[in-house]
């Protein structure tokens, strides 16, 4: 089966009623998005998907996962690609989310190449993904932390974001180690709210990873450290 349009129309149409012309070249001019935006902030949007969704349950993950590319892939406005997003984390389908849609979010990662729609697909969906399933899920994990593709690589790095004690420090130094002498801000950035997120379950670990390597950029350094004192 493929994906269901009628969900797809419905969401586009809702989108652009609630299209606000003022909002939508200040949205774009902040995300520096070369798409458009319709100016439909999230609490607009997520009433809207949050009855779309209740009201188009779709019969099964290929359905699901077609309807999320076609939302995705034929998107004009970049509401469109976030509502791609709230689709595939919709809470009917988490018995769904396993290693088989890994590949659907990397597309969405590569693709989408920007932090607003990576970090949500790194932490709040590969994450999960992850801890479920650490066999299958961490070697590509530390493909991706190899990449030359610094979204993959920032998804390595984030994936455990909230993890706490579930997080896995071998796989964390891992993701990390490799971009630690990057200059891009998105990775030093990314190592930092990594090990600042984890700092709060494991403060000791943290300052001994950051001892350990002195070529931590000083922003991974400070952010690394911000709330131990």
């Amino acid at each position: 089966m493929g994906a269901d349009l009628r969900l797809v129309k419905a969401i586009r149409t809702g989108l652009a009623e609630l299209a606000d012309p003022v909002k939508a070249p200040e949205m774009r001019a902040y995300m520096k998005s070369d798409m458009a935006f319709r100016g439909v902030a999230k609490p607009e949007r997520s009433g809207l998907l949050k009855r779309l969704l209740a009201e188009h349950i779709l019969p099964d993950r290929v359905t699901y996962s077609a309807t999320v590319l076609e939302l995705w892939r034929g998107a004009e406005f970049r509401e469109e690609r976030y509502a791609a997003i709230d689709l595939s984390g919709y809470r009917t389908y988490r018995p769904w989310q396993d290693v088989e849609l890994v590949s659907m979010y990397e597309e969405m990662i590569v693709g989408g190449a920007w932090w607003d729609y990576v970090d949500e697909l790194a932490i709040r969906r590969i994450g999960p993904i992850l801890r479920a399933d650490r066999a299958r899920v961490t070697p590509i994990m530390l493909r991706w932390a190899a990449d030359r593709d610094l979204w993959r690589r920032r998804t390595a790095i984030i994936c455990q974001v909230g993890a706490k004690e579930d997080t896995d420090t071998d796989l964390l130094t891992r993701a990390i180690e490799p971009a630690i002498g990057e200059a891009e801000f998105f990775l030093r950035k990314g190592i930092g709210w990594a090990l600042r997120d984890y700092a709060k379950t494991a403060p000791d670990w943290v300052r001994s990873f950051v001892d350990d390597h002195p070529r931590l950029s000083g922003l991974s350094r400070r952010e690394a450290l911000k709330h131990l004192g």
